[in-house]
């Protein structure tokens, strides 16, 4: 299956993004639409799982390898101990848009409450 979808474009370096955390199965990069002061975004670079519904078991440990990488940033970047947010949006009525799996990390300030439609 062939990733065309904009993550797939910025992993392979053919669109610019501001990459803050990269490993052999992790990228990190700010949102461009930012909904918090800190906005970055965790994607698989070696999978192509259009969405959290498609991950099939073998491939759930990708999940945790974003999660890790969102924590670790998180500790380096200083903001761990006030809290951050890891959330993973499936199809469109969850407000997934690109069709590659991601976790975002939120932070940077007060958080609302979630879960208001």
């Amino acid at each position: 299956m062939t990733n065309d979808t904009l993550f797939g474009k910025i992993i392979r370096r053919e669109i610019p993004a501001t990459v803050v955390y990269e490993d052999d199965e992790v990228l990190g990069f700010k949102d461009i639409a930012p909904q918090a002061p800190v906005h970055v975004l965790f994607i698989p670079k070696n999978l192509y799982i259009p969405t959290l519904d498609d991950l099939k078991p073998d491939q759930a440990w990708i999940i945790g390898k974003l999660v890790l990488a969102a924590a670790e940033y998180a500790r380096g970047e200083g903001f761990a101990q006030d809290g951050y947010r890891v959330v993973m949006n499936c199809r469109e009525h969850a407000g997934q848009t690109v069709f590659h799996i991601h976790l975002h990390l939120l932070a940077g300030a007060q958080l609302g409450h979630f879960g208001t439609p």
